[in-house]
């Protein structure tokens, strides 16, 4: 399970709204919460709450939704309070969600990630990983609120299903997660088919010479 520190960038599901907050799975023993004074508002006003934004909150948020935020503070009990108060955190669109042990996910500066393949990756620290089309232009205006729904290319869907196969390699090797052990793995794993990637023999060649690269690469 995920033990939450200030500062954590994570990846969680809304599970229930409640009055001026929602209720958050991040993998940790207890639901997180995400208070209404601590997102953005669309638009990014910065305005006190009022009983309008409480009735709209399930505009912004409903249950099932995949959200990106940071952890704001930690209570006694271990509970852990987000907030989305940045415009790179938010509502998450479409892509794919991985779930892997938190203590593979490596402590970086950054945890998103625009990888040269052509998709981006949140690595969340409470091992929710999102791997998504990397977006043409940066969407400023919403706050983190609009989702694109348009019809993700076969070429990206691709590159992802890819990404999240390396992924599922990587973490049956027990290999740390950071943008360039994916990146790596990803490029290892160029000859072989998306589908042929999670056979045994496959990911242990592909791991295999992602660590020998990162081994080089320290040198």
């Amino acid at each position: 399970r995920y033990n939450g520190e200030v500062g954590d960038i994570v990846v969680g599901r809304i599970t229930e709204v409640q009055q001026k907050r929602w209720k958050v799975e991040t993998n940790s023993r207890l639901d997180s919460v995400l208070l209404l004074s601590s997102m953005n508002l669309p638009g990014g006003e910065l305005r006190r709450r009022s009983a309008e934004d409480e009735l709209a909150m399930r505009d912004y948020l409903q249950e099932g939704d995949l959200i990106s935020a940071e952890v704001q503070s930690v209570f006694s009990d271990g509970a852990v309070s987000l907030h989305t108060r940045s415009l790179k955190y938010g509502k998450l669109g479409q892509g794919v969600l991985v779930q892997v042990s938190p203590s593979l996910v490596k402590r970086q500066k950054t945890h998103f990630h625009d990888l040269p393949c052509g998709a981006s990756v949140i690595l969340g620290n409470n091992g929710f990983i999102w791997i998504y089309p990397t977006p043409e232009q940066k969407d400023e205006e919403a706050g983190g609120f609009t989702t694109n729904l348009e019809p993700v290319p076969l070429s990206d869907r691709e590159v992802i299903s890819r990404l999240r196969n390396c992924i599922v390699a990587l973490v049956t090797q027990q290999l740390m997660l950071f943008d360039t052990s994916i990146l790596y793995c990803y490029e290892a794993s160029l000859p072989h088919q998306i589908k042929d990637i999670l056979k045994p023999e496959v990911m242990e060649e592909i791991v295999l010479e992602t660590r020998q690269r990162l081994l080089d690469l320290e040198g």
